[in-house]
């Protein structure tokens, strides 16, 4: 699973002395999954919905997050989120199954805090490849991060010109194959591009590097 947006704020600015969160999610054993991760972040009070017309009576009663899964049975898990932001809720984590880049932009739009791919239904342990982070990761660096601590860009090493221009093919959904001919590249000149990028933005995930390049003005 891999950890691809964050914003610099406190998952726990609501309710200091008891964090609380909803997680809704429609597979039981990845919601389990999500909340003992909550816990052991030390969030006391969860609460589990299976889906939208599940969790939108609880809308009314801000928590400090609100973990959702992108694809829910009835309905989006990002309007969700976006309802959950509308009625106070100061942090939104979108969880997907897939890598899916168009997601992250509207997650983005949507001023979703966090994006997690799982890769699989049930990935939601220990990291299993490069960059790579638990759920219970991106909630963290939520709390961890204050506003305005950050380098350049938000502590992300600088990109080269060409690395910029790669990454700016992948965001439009380009191959690999159909970079290099854009560019003038091999295909594996540009692989060797795209894993010094995530080294530099700190994911693997192709939807992880653009997530991190949209919000921190890399690219637009």
């Amino acid at each position: 699973m891999s950890v691809l947006l964050e914003q610099p704020t406190s998952m726990v600015a609501y309710r200091p002395n008891k964090p609380t969160a909803m997680v809704v999610v429609a597979d039981p054993r990845v919601r389990s999954t999500v909340t003992r991760h909550l816990w052991a972040l030390g969030v006391r009070d969860v609460i589990e919905a299976s889906s939208v017309a599940e969790a939108r009576p609880r809308i009314g009663n801000p928590r400090d997050i609100c973990v959702a899964e992108v694809h829910l049975p009835d309905g989006s898990g990002l309007s969700l989120l976006s309802e959950t932001r509308a009625a106070g809720w100061p942090n939104g984590l979108a969880l997907s199954a897939a890598d899916d880049i168009g997601a992250v932009r509207n997650a983005l739009a949507g001023g979703v805090k966090g994006y997690v791919v799982t890769g699989t239904r049930n990935n939601l342990g220990p990291a299993a490849r490069h960059g790579a982070a638990p759920i219970g990761a991106a909630a963290a660096r939520m709390h961890r991060r204050q506003p305005g601590a950050h380098g350049h860009p938000n502590g992300y090493r600088e990109l080269s010109g060409r690395e910029v221009e790669v990454l700016r093919l992948v965001a439009e959904g380009q191959s690999n194959k159909a970079i290099g001919v854009s560019m003038g590249l091999s295909a594996l000149t540009v692989k060797s591009h795209l894993a010094r990028i995530a080294r530099k933005l700190g994911t693997g995930d192709r939807a992880g590097m653009v997530a991190v390049a949209l919000r921190t003005g890399i690219i637009h």
